[in-house]
C-alpha cells in the first residue's frame, strides 16, 4: 500500500491498478499496487465481454492491468474485480495517476530531507491531511504548489515550514502540461469613436483574472481579433478562452457595439 493510502481495502466501483501473477483456467490472480499488494481475483467471466477461449489470450504474468473492485470481502481477504468493465480512457488516466502518485512518494522525501526529517514525519504531520484535502491524492498538492506557490496550501493550514519545503520541491520536479488554444473574437463598433471604444474593450478583456493562464489578443483583420492562451491543461485553458470572449463582448455590447465569438475564421472573411 502506498503511504497516500489511508485504507486496508479498496472500496467497491473503485479502479485499481494490478500486477498479474497467476493465471489460470477459470481467471488470474492479481496484486493490488496501491493496497500492500493485497490479492484479487479476475474470474474469466471479468476478462472480456463475450465466449473466452484461453483466458492467456487476454491476460498475461507479470502484466500491469485497471480493473474495476466488485467485491470487497475483508473478513476472507478476498476482493473481486473486473476488467472488462474498464475502458481504455479511464485505464489511461488510472495509470498516470499511479505514476504521478508514485512521483509524489519520492518528492515526499525529499520534502522530509530538507527539513531532516523521514517520509514517515512528512505523512503524520502533513502528507495525510494533503491527500484528505486533494480526495485521496498527493501529486495534485505538488501540481498546485508548483503552479500556485505557497498560499493554497497555507490556506489550507499547512505549516510555514512543510510549505516551503514542498513549494521548493515542486519547483524543482513538477513538469506542468501547458497546453495552447485559440479562438476568434468579431467586434464592430458604428459609433464615431468606435476604434478607441473595440481598443478599450480588448484591453478589458486581456486584464480578465486567470488562473495561471497566459492571454494575448492580438489584430487579424477587421473585425477580427485572435484571442491566444497558454494554461495548464486542456480545462483551465477552455475556461480561460471562454470567460475572457464573455467579457469582451459584454463590455463591446455595453458601449453600444455588436460581438460575436468564434473558434476558427471561416473561409471567405
Amino acid at each position: 500500500m502506498t503511504e497516500a493510502k489511508t485504507s486496508e481495502y479498496p472500496n467497491e466501483g473503485e479502479l485499481v491498478v494490478c500486477t498479474v501473477t497467476e493465471v489460470v483456467d477459470f481467471g488470474a490472480f492479481v496484486e493490488l499496487e496501491e493496497y500492500d499488494k493485497k490479492e484479487g481475483l479476475i474470474h474469466i467471466s471479468e476478462l472480456a465481454s463475450g465466449w473466452i477461449k484461453h483466458v492467456r489470450d487476454h491476460v498475461q504474468e507479470g502484466q500491469k492491468v485497471v480493473c474495476k473492485v466488485l467485491e470487497v470481502q475483508p473478513e476472507k481477504e478476498q476482493i473481486n474485480l473486473s476488467l472488462k468493465d474498464v475502458n481504455q480512457h479511464q485505464e489511461k488516466e488510472k495509470i498516470q495517476e499511479w505514476k504521478n502518485e508514485q512521483k509524489a512518494e519520492r518528492w515526499a522525501e525529499f520534502v522530509a530531507e530538507k527539513l531532516d526529517k523521514d517520509k514517515e514525519a512528512f505523512y503524520e504531520e502533513v502528507g495525510y491531511d494533503l491527500t484528505e484535502e486533494y480526495d485521496g491524492l498527493l501529486y495534485p498538492a505538488f501540481e498546485e504548489a508548483a503552479l500556485s506557490g505557497k498560499k493554497p496550501l497555507l490556506e489550507k493550514g499547512v505549516e510555514e515550514k512543510w510549505v516551503k519545503s514542498l513549494v521548493e520541491v515542486a519547483n524543482e520536479n513538477v513538469e506542468i502540461p501547458y497546453v495552447e488554444i485559440t479562438g476568434y473574437l468579431e467586434l464592430r463598433s458604428y459609433d464615431s469613436n468606435g476604434v478607441k471604444k473595440i481598443r478599450e474593450t480588448l484591453e478589458e478583456a486581456s486584464q480578465v483574472e486567470t488562473n495561471n493562464s497566459k492571454v494575448e489578443i492580438s489584430y487579424v483583420g477587421s473585425p477580427h481579433y485572435r484571442i491566444h492562451v497558454r494554461a495548464p491543461g486542456y480545462k483551465e485553458a477552455e475556461k480561460t478562452l471562454s470567460r475572457v470572449s464573455e467579457e469582451a463582448i459584454e463590455s463591446i455590447e455595453e458601449k453600444g457595439g455588436e460581438g460575436d465569438f468564434h473558434r476558427e475564421i471561416k473561409e471567405g472573411e
